[in-house]
């Protein structure tokens, strides 16, 4: 059934009223990308057209995003924050209204709101707003039935860029081969693909409905890894990056001091990475190249927008935004040898060939569609069809420049984003100008219906619909400033954040202690004023905490749950601090109690690493013994009617090793070991009990984190969440190869 708007007759007064013709709106996204990574913004890397765009408009210095994906579109999408959404962390479903996994029924998007006003709306890219992700499942939160006429992208997340997860056209399942309307002279890549469909949504409709404006929402997923693109544009990057991080940053350091998007006098925060120590410097280089050639393929494809718009006289009566999802990201996916997979392309393939109408499914395919396996590791150099890699955070933290932190935390490389906004006919703004003012993604719907005299429904389908939260952009556009009477918020993953005006107040984890700086002075964060300023910190924490209660970021879905008596300087009250455990991301042996756990930057980075797991049952019970990650990615370790079972999530399949004997009397001393190609051992009292073999190690961090003697996050084993465990349970030890 449609979802239906009740906006009352008021809602023709600003169409009657408007003598001039409405603009066109594009909204354009980046994925996965730092703020200094384009040209405009600092970098290196070649992105003309963006830079006109920025030239002849207006940048904006200190926008936020909510340092992830599917937050970030929830919040641009409906004007909200993203747990008033339903989408606080990922398409996950926690069984909390502001984490459900998709999009609710209580906001609307900006398609929803503009069709009303005669509107015709399209997409092209990336969705990731909702857990329908199966080709023949559900479809009650795609893009066709959240207001959008046209549809070319992919419902999934990351993906392979010469064979998208799940490519979608309109409402149907498609693949590059399959698909009889698309077939480019040159191949397919992704990203050609989207501008492509783009230019040719725009040039449809100014053939079929001139007399109508149009909203196109075109989200590319590069440069998230995969790093992926075509030779020709890597050979423009060839040699750049030989030198290594420093000099690179450095630079871009100085660039922006030079455009005035940081103070000439700010501090950067430290570098990560020492480029002496890197062992395959023309491995990590290659990275970092093809990086750049996802960035510049990227602008190509928005020069085809603009082109398009001018040849159908429509550029200067439209409104088009460019921003990123979150910042640059350190998540090593791909960036460590698997047993059992090649360096080097077999001369021949050894899995079966898919068939053209066989759908690619999860952001990690298995093999290649002509059989090839997906080649990891340093010292296979990415950029084709069968490799799969990221450029870890030594180049992150150079994409974040000058920036603390990464996608996922609320520092500033986690949530600042070039925006830029461009409309030949309606800025008066002076062309080229910075506006300084904080801002966040919540204010483009705002503004949007400011600009074209849309009207936020106050139902839809007979459903009372939440209210809007942003403010309107509008002035900047004119050169005015931009009255905010409240702070900006933020949460994602227990990381948490507040901005009013020159202050933020920001901390790590669902246990991370409150840090407070002066953004005027020192928007890189290296100078924590927390305790200086217990008073202030006091205020804003309290503004957090009922803004967190009001939008539904807590209750959190993990645990611990956030403390009610955080005071200044402090992280939650101690019954819900973070594990005190001897380890942390950075290192490879984690000890933890029963009740603990790890989440954000002090979980484990278990991708791609044998693991071996001990544990001392003080008394039996059934219940996990320690679980990290969820229904996509993660392992576990628990005991079920006495019999141990070491689990994994793998691409969301589920495999698992258990037990041919059930436990001995405790107590008990446990080993589960996880090693290369995928071998289990489950070891008691120094007694082999079970083993066997799954397909591999996690090929990819889980985004959920450790806990000890409960599964705190969504369940990745074949129990109930959080499955406690119900005998006494000593020290839990993890140790990664």
């Amino acid at each position: 059934m449609p979802r239906i708007p009740l906006i009352g007759l008021l809602a023709l007064i600003p169409l009657a009223a408007t003598a001039a013709p409405r603009p066109n709106v594009i909204v354009i996204m980046a994925d996965d990308m730092g703020y200094s990574d384009l040209g405009c913004f600092g970098s290196e890397i070649a992105t003309p057209n963006l830079d006109k765009l920025a030239m002849g408009g207006v940048r904006f210095s200190q926008f936020y995003n909510t340092a992830r994906c599917c937050p970030t579109r929830a919040a641009l999408l409906t004007g909200l924050y993203p747990h008033q959404a339903g989408v606080g962390h990922m398409v996950d479903d926690k069984k909390l209204p502001g984490y459900q996994g998709m999009l609710n029924d209580r906001c609307v998007t900006i398609a929803e709101a503009l069709r009303p006003a005669g509107y015709r709306t399209y997409m092209t890219g990336k969705w990731h707003v909702t857990r329908e992700v199966k080709p023949d499942g559900p479809r009650t939160n795609w893009p066709l039935q959240r207001g959008f006429d046209r549809l070319y992208g992919t419902i999934q997340g990351g993906g392979n860029y010469w064979d998208p997860a799940m490519l979608i056209r309109d409402n149907t399942p498609i693949t590059p081969e399959n698909d009889s309307a698309y077939q480019p002279k040159n191949g397919f890549y992704y990203t050609d693909a989207i501008g492509d469909h783009a230019a040719q949504f725009i040039g449809e409709h100014v053939k079929a409905t001139p007399e109508k404006p149009f909203f196109l929402y075109c989200a590319f997923t590069a440069p998230h890894w995969p790093l992926h693109a075509r030779e020709a544009d890597v050979a423009k990057y060839k040699g750049k990056y030989d030198a290594g991080y420093g000099p690179i940053r450095e630079a871009r350091l100085n660039r922006l001091r030079e455009l005035g998007l940081i103070k000439a006098d700010l501090k950067p925060s430290p570098q990560a990475g020492d480029w002496e120590v890197v062992k395959d410097k023309a491995w990590e280089a290659r990275c970092m190249e093809v990086y750049a050639a996802q960035i510049d393929a990227m602008d190509q494809n928005v020069g085809k927008i603009i082109e398009q718009l001018r040849a159908g006289n429509q550029l200067e009566n439209t409104l088009i935004f460019f921003l990123q999802d979150n910042g640059g990201c350190a998540e090593t996916v791909g960036r460590q040898a698997r047993a059992n997979v090649p360096k080097e392309r077999p001369d021949k393939p050894p899995f079966p060939p898919m068939g053209k109408d066989e759908v690619q499914l999860g952001s990690t395919p298995k093999q290649t569609r002509d059989g090839y396996p997906i080649r990891v590791g340093p010292g296979v150099m990415p950029g084709g069809y069968d490799t799969h890699i990221a450029y870890g955070g030594g180049w992150a933290n150079v994409s974040n420049t000058p920036f603390r932190e990464y996608k996922h935390w609320n520092h500033e490389g986690g949530i600042a984003t070039p925006l830029v906004a461009y409309w030949p006919k309606g800025i008066t703004a002076k062309a080229g100008s910075i506006d300084a003012t904080p801002g966040h993604l919540i204010d483009l719907m705002p503004t949007i219906l400011e600009v074209t005299g849309a009207q936020y429904p106050h139902q839809f389908s007979n459903i009372d619909i939440t209210p809007l939260e942003g403010k309107s952009l509008a002035p900047a556009l004119a050169g005015k400033s931009i009255e905010r009477p409240q702070p900006i918020f933020f949460e994602h993953e227990g990381n948490r954040a507040v901005r009013a005006g020159q202050w933020k107040l920001v901390a790590k984890g669902p246990g991370g202690a409150w840090e407070l700086y002066d953004m005027e002075a020192d928007r890189a964060e290296t100078t924590d004023l927390a305790k200086a300023q217990p008073e202030r910190v006091k205020e804003l924490v309290a503004q957090w905490e009922a803004w967190a209660k009001r939008t539904g970021a807590i209750p959190w879905p993990w645990k611990p749950a956030y403390g009610e008596k955080a005071v200044a300087g402090e992280g939650p009250a101690k019954n819900g601090g973070r594990a005190q455990a001897r380890g942390s991301s950075t290192e490879k042996v984690f000890t933890l109690k029963a009740g603990d756990y790890l989440a954000g930057k002090d979980a484990p980075d278990s991708a791609e690493k044998p693991l071996t797991i001990t544990a001392r049952l003080e008394t039996i019970g059934d219940g996990v013994i320690l679980a990290q990650g969820g229904t996509g990615h993660g392992f576990t370790l628990y005991v079920k009617d006495g019999t141990v079972t070491l689990a994994a999530r793998l691409g969301s399949k589920l495999y698992s090793v258990s037990a041919k004997e059930k436990l001995p009397a405790a107590p008990v001393d446990l080993v589960a070991r996880l090693k290369e190609g995928g071998m289990v051992t489950l070891t008691a009292n120094g007694k082999e009990i079970g083993a066997g073999r799954i397909p591999d190690l996690l090929s990819t961090t889980p985004t959920d984190g450790l806990s000890a003697g409960q599964d705190a996050n969504a369940r990745v084993g074949e129990y109930a969440a959080p499955f406690k465990y119900g005998g006494k349970l000593g020290e839990v030890r993890l140790a990664l190869e």
